[in-house]
């Protein structure tokens, strides 16, 4: 079973983090690392900003769903069991495949670092706030 109200409020986590992520904790650095002008991001972005906000919660909320399921394999629910599961995830799956596409993208390590670390937080968020809220 999974928790939609949980899944939902673990959707708007990550994507508030996400938001936090790239204009406040990291912002200087990652706009230096993506080598675009601040100002040119914010041009091109223009008008489509608002569908790429909603695409971004869409996937954010598609996480959630995906790690509550996952959740379900990884009894007793606990804080800490849910911030394993989200640490496994991001271990097996979304690291590896990043990094491995920054690799052949010739993306700066630095940038994916900055990129990949908020996908681990967002996961270990989302896989407590799931794995307490059933």
């Amino acid at each position: 079973h999974v928790n939609y109200l949980a899944i939902l409020v673990s959707g708007v986590v990550i994507f508030i983090l996400g938001g936090l992520w790239y204009s406040v904790i990291f912002k200087k650095p990652w706009i230096a690392l993506m080598g675009i002008p601040e100002e040119k991001m914010k041009e091109g972005s223009g008008s489509a900003m608002p569908v790429l906000l909603f695409m971004s919660f869409l996937c954010g909320l598609l996480t959630s769903y995906v790690m509550a399921i996952m959740i379900n394999h990884f009894f007793p629910y606990s804080l800490v069991r849910g911030a394993m599961v989200g640490t496994i995830c991001w271990v097996g799956f979304a690291a590896p495949t990043s990094f491995a596409t920054a690799i052949f993208s010739m993306t700066k390590k630095p940038l994916w670092l900055i990129n990949s670390t908020y996908n681990l937080v967002s996961f270990i968020a989302a896989g407590m706030i799931l794995s307490v809220w059933r």
